[in-house]
């Protein structure tokens, strides 16, 4: 195989891996929903979604340590603060969002991070915001504004606290994608992720023993512990990995782009499998979201 015929296979393995990852991921929303339709609440559902992921997240850690110098406690302070902020707490509130909104108003709120991102830039490193990225922020919220004002004549006061939910959980991980950077560099991005996430399952699992009465709260339907398995396995787990292994091949900047299919895989899922309506406001507010993304994607 020519060099060329390898670059050029490197590069379809990449965007293939991105775009499954991307899809694999918005199915989490998806999986949540169906839940709570079981009757779960959303610290079980998340208790259940991190007990089946915390076996793939420990040997994640362990491989990716393997032959590495041991962690400072500077390090370790670190990994604690991400695993908190980027995984526990933004998982958390974003599952407690989901009681109240739709799939749909749930993804394109997460996909406000990179604008969250920015601005935490400018607030904690000084970094300069320019027109065209205020104009794509600007675009971004719009479309937000739209389906969440078509949501708020249909929930009622509901769609404001889940909402508030989401948008608090969108903050959360862009604390941890603001920070995470140095550290990245410093431990390599499937060690942070195997630690940090190892930490946000013993997070998960101890809140549900001290806010639940395991017993009782455990007694689930076979179909929602099947839904869980799904949920940590292709929906959590899978999709890190693919998105992990989609940068070492593509590069961050081209994996972003292609994760712009999440929002609108998460859509069709909606639709599909909790039949979700699908209007003309959603159909904007999606495309102004995406647009405002993609044009701060091509400013960055």
């Amino acid at each position: 195989m020519t060099a060329l015929a390898a670059a050029a296979r490197q590069r379809s393995t990449g965007l293939l891996l991105a775009t499954l990852g991307s899809i694999a991921f918005s199915g989490k929303a998806i999986v949540a929903k169906l839940l709570y339709l079981q009757g779960l609440d959303a610290v079980t559902v998340l208790m259940l979604r991190m007990l089946f992921a915390l076996p793939f997240f420990v040997v994640m850690a362990w491989w990716s340590s393997r032959g590495k110098a041991p962690l400072t406690a500077a390090d370790w302070r670190m990994v604690a603060l991400l695993g908190f902020s980027g995984y526990y707490l933004a998982s958390f509130l974003d599952f407690m969002g989901l009681q109240y909104i739709s799939a749909s108003l749930e993804r394109l709120i997460l996909y406000l991070n990179p604008t969250l991102v920015l601005v935490l830039g400018a607030l904690v490193f000084g970094r300069r915001i320019t027109a065209p990225q205020l104009i794509a922020v600007a675009l971004s919220y719009s479309g937000v504004a739209l389906v969440f004002g078509q949501e708020l004549g249909e929930q009622g006061p509901n769609a404001v606290l889940g909402a508030a939910l989401v948008f608090a959980s969108a903050v959360s991980y862009a604390v941890y994608l603001a920070f995470s950077g140095e550290v990245v560099r410093r431990l390599g991005a499937l060690r942070l992720v195997g630690l940090a996430s190892t930490l946000a399952c013993a997070l998960c699992i101890g809140q549900f023993f001290l806010l639940r009465t395991p017993a009782v709260a455990l007694a689930v339907p076979a179909a929602a512990l099947w839904l869980s398995l799904l949920n940590a396995t292709a929906c959590t787990v899978a999709p890190v990995l693919m998105v992990m292994l989609a940068i070492e091949r593509i590069g961050p900047t081209l994996a972003a782009q292609v994760g712009m299919l999440g929002p609108m895989s998460t859509l069709a899922m909606a639709i599909l499998f909790l039949g979700e309506p699908f209007t003309p406001g959603i159909a904007a507010g999606t495309v102004l979201v995406l647009a405002g993304v993609a044009l701060l994607a091509r400013r960055g």
